[in-house]
């Protein structure tokens, strides 16, 4: 089953011309789920030829203008292209009061249904067949979420060899082993799937976490995630501007990686005072804490692999 990553926009407060307004979406066997909506999210969606009309659920981290600007054109763009299924919006309290604003000034032509959920405890928010989205609180100037999308356990490897021995013949039997349930063998006797099969393997997981002080048990949240979009927003030298502002810097989103152990860390929502060059101490600084650190690109596409067959 594949499930990719596609780093929609990275920039933080203001969209430069190669750099916009922070946004990722999740691609998951065909069905999308963005996180965080910001300006130019479109553009990116075009370039990448994704189709917002897969775009089951939109989770929101706060309602600053910089992660929200970009959802009036995708609720009207979706109206064009024949939606049927309705979309879910997540977010903290006042983002219903945005899109509906919204939609009221600008006049929408809305041919769907918009069920928009906000959030205000922490936990399991949206619930897939075989995977969940949570969500926890952050530390920012206004309520703010960070979230995570974790697959369930998948079952074991089945070993045909063991069903063989243990007189099961192929066919119907062995799949019938392979979900779950107990079968009889040609001797009469009951054949069990942890007879045949490996132990449980995990899923995937991933977390988003954006606008923030330094909270240091944050990283329980994002525990063992094979990748982390954290915000680096700020260099070592500005620290006392990102705890006063509620941001976090570079070093800090590494030590968070560090602590949750995560697979991957990629750092988004970069300050505008940094130019592409200036962006490698950013993520230098990062991997001093926590080495397997990245800088997210606009446009970039990151798979997660399972982590075994």
């Amino acid at each position: 089953m594949n499930l990719e990553v596609f780093v929609l926009g990275t920039g933080g407060m203001m969209p430069l011309p190669n750099r916009h307004l922070t946004s990722v979406l999740i691609r998951r066997e065909g069905e999308l789920f963005l996180f965080d909506c910001g300006e130019a999210t479109q553009i990116s969606l075009r370039k990448l030829n994704l189709k917002w009309k897969k775009i089951s659920a939109i989770f929101i981290s706060h309602t600053h203008a910089d992660h929200v600007t970009g959802l009036p054109g995708i609720l009207m763009l979706s109206s064009q292209v024949d939606r049927d299924d309705p979309l879910y919006i997540f977010g903290p309290p006042k983002i219903k009061d945005y899109i509906e604003s919204s939609r009221k000034v600008l006049d929408m032509y809305i041919n769907y249904e918009i069920r928009v959920v906000e959030i205000n405890e922490p936990g399991m928010i949206y619930e897939g067949d075989d995977f969940k989205v949570s969500c926890f609180k952050l530390r920012h100037t206004k309520p703010c979420l960070g979230y995570v999308l974790e697959e369930n356990k998948r079952p074991g490897i089945f070993f045909p060899e063991k069903a063989t021995a243990l007189n099961v013949p192929r066919g119907p039997l062995w799949a019938a082993l392979q979900q779950g349930e107990s079968v009889e063998n040609t001797k009469g006797e009951i054949v069990k799937p942890e007879d045949v099969m490996g132990g449980p393997r995990p899923g995937r997981k991933f977390g988003f976490i954006t606008d923030t002080g330094y909270i240091p048990e944050v990283y329980k949240n994002v525990e063992d995630a094979d990748l982390l979009i954290c915000e680096g927003m700020f260099t070592n030298d500005l620290e006392a501007s990102a705890k006063e502002k509620r941001h976090l810097t570079a070093a800090q989103a590494g030590q968070i990686g560090k602590d949750a152990r995560v697979g991957k860390l990629g750092l988004i929502h970069y300050s505008p005072r940094y130019n592409k060059r200036d962006l490698k101490q950013l993520v230098d600084e990062a991997r001093e804490v926590y080495p397997p650190c990245f800088l997210t690109r606009d446009g970039q596409e990151i798979e997660l692999p399972n982590k075994d067959a």
